[in-house]
Parts: structure tokens; sequence; C-alpha cells
């Protein structure tokens, strides 16, 4: 697949027709990374969201029946990026069924998005108080408290994680980012360590081995394509290499660049993936910062 440089600039972007020539100097990248189609929405998603919308519409539908439905439309449209039209579904299903586990889980994520941190730990409690073998609640719930400034907390619920799968780099990462707001050497030791029993055949040792100075940052880049075979694979893997990349860049001090990964990120549309939610939010706090 081409890789074509992407160009951040502050001002203006110029744009070269054809193969005019000018003595105007022209700008250089300051992000010079591969670069995939976003996703569009699958359109069987789009019809299961009508089939979804005509069964509820029969009101002779048992409760938990009716719970099920909206909770299965509401991922629907979550995935498609429509996160009010997913919430609304998701607190009509809880309110039918309290004990649907699956509800909570993405109730804590919508809340941990808008920064309501208290209403999020709430609901990731209630994932683990009704099935504790959840090991998903423990990620969602860990960064909520590492977005909430409880990284002490956040740092229990990643080991938990990563204990129930510790050859997956990406338990191995959030658990990292976690303890390096405590103690910086500690979490580099602690990741060295993980690295060892990391399964190597996941693309995302890759983001392990670059946090921990093995690969450069171009050896990186130049690996993403490796193994793809299809474009919603490449711009999954875009989406979790540039937001793993703006988190290195951000610990940097670099905050201009790590925005610039977290848009590329974002650009994606790779709306499920976790990278992609906390892409926005980091964005937004970013924001917050400057204005503040």
């Amino acid at each position: 697949m081409k890789l074509k440089p992407i160009l951040f600039a502050m001002g203006a972007l110029s744009i070269l027709a054809g193969c005019q020539s000018t003595s105007t100097p022209q700008a250089q990248p300051v992000l010079n990374v591969p670069f995939g189609i976003p996703l569009i929405a699958d359109y069987r998603n789009e019809i299961a969201i009508a089939r979804f919308s005509e069964l509820l519409a029969r009101t002779e539908l048992p409760a938990d029946q009716q719970a099920q439905l909206l909770y299965d439309r509401g991922v629907l449209y979550d995935s498609l990026g429509l996160t009010t039209l997913a919430r609304i579904d998701f607190n009509r299903a809880v309110k039918m069924k309290p004990d649907l586990a699956e509800v909570y889980n993405f109730l804590g994520i919508h809340h941990t998005l808008l920064q309501q941190y208290e209403q999020a730990y709430e609901m990731f409690d209630a994932v683990i108080e009704l099935n504790n073998k959840h090991d998903f609640a423990y990620l969602n719930r860990g960064i909520a408290l590492y977005y909430g400034e409880r990284a002490d907390l956040a740092e229990k619920d990643f080991s938990t994680f990563l204990a129930r799968a510790p050859k997956d780099p990406y338990r191995a990462l959030w658990l990292y980012l976690a303890q390096s707001h405590l103690d910086d050497a500690a979490a580099a030791a602690t990741l060295r360590e993980n690295r060892a029993g990391l399964d190597n055949a996941s693309w995302a040792v890759q983001i392990v081995d670059l946090y921990l100075g093995n690969l450069s940052e171009s050896d990186f880049l130049s690996n993403l394509s490796a193994g793809i075979d299809s474009q919603q694979a490449y711009a999954e893997r875009l989406c979790e290499a540039y937001f793993y990349l703006a988190k290195l860049y951000q610990a940097r001090g670099e905050k201009g660049v790590a925005a610039d990964f977290f848009k590329l990120a974002l650009a994606t549309n790779v709306y499920e993936f976790v990278e992609h939610k906390y892409a926005r939010l980091e964005l937004d706090l970013m924001r917050g910062m400057s204005e503040g």
C-alpha cells in the first residue's frame, strides 16, 4: 500500500497542481506518516439497525427482549460513531433489564468520554458485580481512573487485566501508561519485564518495542502495512499506531505533534476501537488545558 506524507502546518495548506514549477519554498511535512483510506459505514450495520427498529416497534415483545434489541442497536450506533443515539438505547435497555452487564460497560465508556468519571466508576463497578470475569470492565474502569487522575487505582485494574492475558501487548501498554504517571523509570522496567512474555505474533509488540527504544519510529512506521490484507485492517492498525505514538510524544512534552497524531487516529473512522474513542477525549483535555 502506498504511503503518503501528511502535512500539518500552523498556517494554510498549500496544494501544488500538475507539474508547475514555483520559486516559492515548499513547506516541509511535520509528520511524514503512512496514511490509509478512512473507513466508511458498513451498510450491513445500517440495515441491521433498520431491522432492530422494526422489531422494537412491535409492542408485544417482552421487556427483556426489547432490552436486548436496544442494546444490540446501541452497539451498532456506537460502531458508526452515533454516540448520542447509542447512549439513548443503552439507557433505555438498562431500565428494562438492570442485570445486563454489557450495557453498564458501554455506559461507563460513554461517561468516561464525557469526563463524568464518578458515574463511569459506578457503571464499571456494576459490570464487575454482575460478572467478575468480564475482563474489559477492568480495562475500561482502569482507563476511567487513568483519565480521572487516579493512576494508582488505574494501575491495579490494569494489573488485573494483564494478569488474565499476560501475552497481550495492549494490556502491557495500558499498565505502562498508568505506571508512568507514578514512576516513569519503574514503569519502563515493568514494561521491559512484561515484554518477555508477550506474544510475538501480535503486531502490537512493535508498539511495546517502540516504547522501550528497541525499535526506531521510522522502522515502526515502515512496518505498519506488513501482513495487512484489507483497507479495514490497515485503518485499524493505523488507528492504534497513531494513538500510541501520540501518547509517546505527549509524554515527551511535544504536545503539538501528539495532537496531530490524535487527529490522525480520529481520521481513520475506526469508531469501535478504544484508541479512536480516547483520541477524542485526549484532544478535548488538551483543548481544555489550553483554554484554562
